[in-house]
């Protein structure tokens, strides 16, 4: 669905190579745990945890999965989330359980990145869009289906060097060619005339940024609304155009935010191909019924999903966060900023979201989610939970 560097994010997975890190989880003693307090709704982080049990139950139990030095079968994580759902629903008030929490679960605290090994924290959300069945004079710019000519080549049964890495590639004359990049596909239409568009919509920007969040609900005029969700990307290299616009002095540093790309973007329409170009990366979306779906293939809950780099860190995980979000008035404009902490699930992945120090927080759908999205870049704390085994 995350693209740091114009400060929200990009959870729509890209072909990268899986990269090795040190060690990104440490586990914990019992006189470094943090205090597990929790901001949001029982009944919220119900569903996001039988969401992550929805997952494990379609993978075999043997399967192992890594936590920092730890390795644990899905059967066990499955324990640990069903345990915890137990205590979650149990009658005693929160202290109590929240003693059981620190007793029954080991803790793993994420290592970090950079010179501090902080956790960086950013945001994606859901957009809901206007848009049509049909191209018309006002819904011109549209988004499309995977095409069927656009396939992947998994270097490693070539190579063992090349371990983890694919390529997002078409044929032509003969040729095995990288897939069409924005520029070809938006600016030189290169799949029109494929039946390949999902719907039309009136702002190229918006479609930019359904882009970038992955995923989004889109309304057609007198129609029902329906979601769509990630399918492909073309593999092309994801590039930042907040940084983009910041290298070039059209945005300042301490100015950037989502909000205020957009507004650059349509503020000056006769530079719109150029910065929009210069990201090559596209997503093609698949519709879904149930939505906005994860990289696990499950709906991500408002609050309560994170994007990670799922290369290193647990899929469909318990995970706990503190950090810092945004305060907004009716205008959507930042008046304080409130310190949190709350459980949350391992449940999507992106682009930019790689190595142990990144974090992307599912802040919901429509336009106060993507306000807060947009301005969230707030350094915080990543731990894992597991249930504990006998004798430990």
């Amino acid at each position: 669905m995350v693209c740091f560097l114009i400060f929200v994010a990009c959870t729509a997975p890209m072909e990268r190579p899986i990269l090795r890190y040190p060690e990104p989880l440490e586990r914990l003693d019992e006189k470094a745990l943090p205090s597990f307090s929790d901001d949001m709704t029982a009944q919220s982080l119900e569903l996001a945890v039988e969401r992550s049990l929805r997952y494990y139950d379609r993978l075999p139990g043997s399967r192992i999965l890594r936590v920092g030095p730890g390795r644990y079968t899905v059967a066990e994580m499955k324990e640990t989330l069903r345990l915890f759902l137990e205590i979650l629903k149990g009658p005693e008030p929160w202290a109590e359980k929240e003693r059981k929490i620190t007793s029954s679960f080991d803790i793993y605290r994420a290592a970090g990145s950079g010179i501090r090994a902080t956790v960086l924290f950013t945001g994606y959300y859901e957009p809901v869009l206007k848009a049509s069945p049909t191209e018309t004079a006002e819904y011109r710019y549209p988004i499309y289906r995977a095409p069927k000519d656009l396939f992947i080549v998994d270097l490693e049964k070539f190579r063992d060097r090349y371990r983890g890495e694919r390529l997002v590639a078409r044929i032509e004359k003969g040729e095995v060619v990288p897939y069409y990049s924005r520029e070809e596909i938006d600016g030189e239409g290169a799949l029109k005339g494929r039946g390949l568009e999902i719907a039309w919509f009136p702002d190229p920007v918006d479609i930019f940024f359904l882009h970038i969040q992955g995923s989004g609900k889109i309304c057609p005029v007198g129609e029902s609304c329906f979601q769509v969700s990630y399918a492909l990307s073309n593999g092309r290299p994801y590039r930042s155009i907040g940084k983009y616009l910041m290298d070039r002095g059209r945005v300042f540093p301490g100015d950037m935010s989502a909000q205020a790309i957009k507004q650059y973007l349509r503020d000056n329409p006769g530079e719109l191909r150029e910065i929009l170009h210069y990201n090559e990366s596209y997503v093609f979306f698949r519709t879904v019924k149930e939505g906005p779906v994860g990289s696990l293939d499950v709906p991500v809950t408002a609050g309560r999903s994170i994007a990670t780099d799922q290369t290193i860190f647990p899929k469909g995980a318990l995970a706990f966060i503190r950090t810092r979000k945004p305060v907004l008035n009716p205008e959507g404009r930042i008046i304080s900023w409130r310190s949190f902490s709350r459980f949350v699930l391992n449940q999507d992945t992106g682009g930019a979201i790689t190595g142990p120090g990144r974090v992307d927080l599912f802040c919901g759908s429509g336009d106060e989610a993507g306000a807060v999205a947009g301005y969230m870049k707030e350094e915080g704390e990543l731990y894992f939970l597991v249930k504990k085994r006998k004798g430990s």
